[in-house]
């Protein structure tokens, strides 16, 4: 790829000014391209700017930091940003990969990783956890992302001139904010599954109908169990001692960000412990419940032995049978079966079977 590529098709543009002035939209999936300077209003770029901003060996003179988002759908832009200047290969391998995974490392002065994040489905509890990546130094953030990541849309959306972080980390803070903010109102949410699960089973007098009540249990640990997976990645980057992070991110990304992904790390674990032990009581009750109707039918069963006898006794075909000529031979016969029924009946109880 030459050194300065051609933008060759379209894409969507995030920020209104560019509609608005008709200034030219960028390709090679660049979403949008800020200047953020704190205290001042974001300021988008335009071509000319991102072309001398993605220049080899560009010293940026600015004040603030810039900011370029890129949409990797496209094989081409995939392209273009595997040969972004001034980094190094494995990072912008990274910025172009689309296969799910979590990371992130510094070297000196440049920060790179992958993080999750839920995609824009309407409905939370239909979310899907997909990544999105970054690579930053303290004058400049590039981000890529497959599929489209709200939070990135809203991280943006809050430069507004009294909300600029001093520093590209300031944005991925507030992903990973916003992030484990999803994380543990899906939680709360399904917290409150449990709950309404938890009150059915106490109050319950008839345990014939657990079923439902399994299927919820069930619901909640599938996806508390997703999001455990996705969360503690996080939490054990943040917390390698191996991460060398530059000062000028450790407050963000150390500190902050840490204690935010750790705190709904512990009310994941605090979650699953809790529906784990409502679904042990909710099997210990089926189980229960499976106990009494088999006591149930072993009683029935019992109490029907001495009749089941009695009748094959008399059904047998065969000469002299009593019984067999009188006119109250079957009422006579029933009553033989009830008094070894009732005799059965006794017995059991002294026997403190029943």
């Amino acid at each position: 790829m030459s050194e300065n590529p051609t933008y060759n098709f379209p894409f969507t543009v995030l920020d209104p000014a560019f509609q608005e002035t008709g200034k030219p939209a960028f390709a090679n999936g660049l979403v949008w391209a800020v200047q953020a300077v704190p205290g001042q209003d974001l300021r988008s770029l335009g071509a000319d700017e991102v072309e001398e901003l993605l220049t080899p060996g560009r010293r940026l003179s600015a004040e603030g930091w810039f900011w370029l988002h890129f949409d990797t759908v496209h094989s081409s832009a995939r392209s273009f940003v595997a040969h972004l200047p001034d980094l190094p290969e494995d990072v912008r391998a990274m910025l172009a990969e689309t296969e799910y995974g979590i990371a992130l490392e510094a070297v000196d002065d440049l920060i790179w990783g992958a993080l999750p994040a839920f995609d824009d489905a309407l409905a939370e509890d239909d979310r899907e956890i997909c990544a999105w990546r970054f690579a930053m130094r303290p004058d400049l953030l590039i981000t890529t992302r497959r599929n489209p990541i709200p939070v990135l849309g809203a991280a943006y959306r809050s430069l507004r001139a009294d909300h600029i972080p001093p520093t590209p980390a300031g944005i991925v803070d507030r992903a990973l904010r916003e992030f484990t903010g999803t994380v543990r109102r899906q939680l709360g949410q399904l917290d409150d599954d449990l709950d309404r699960a938890e009150d059915v089973l106490l109050l319950i007098e008839h345990r014939s109908d657990l079923g439902h009540l399994g299927g919820i249990v069930g619901k909640v640990r599938r996806r508390a169990t997703e999001l455990r997976r996705v969360v503690t990645p996080i939490d054990r980057v943040l917390k390698d001692e191996d991460l060398d992070l530059p000062e000028w991110a450790e407050d963000e990304l150390r500190d902050r960000a840490e204690r935010q992904v750790h705190a709904a790390l512990d009310d994941l674990i605090a979650l699953q412990d809790r529906a784990r032990s409502l679904q042990d009581e909710l099997g210990s009750n089926q189980a229960e419940e499976t106990n009494r109707r088999l006591y149930i039918v072993s009683v029935g069963t019992t109490l029907m032995l001495p009749a089941t006898f009695v009748t094959g006794f008399f059904g047998m075909n065969t000469g002299g049978m009593f019984l067999a000529q009188g006119a109250w031979g079957t009422i006579e016969a029933g009553f033989v079966c009830f008094v070894f029924m009732a005799v059965t009946f006794l017995f059991m109880k002294l026997a403190r079977l029943l």
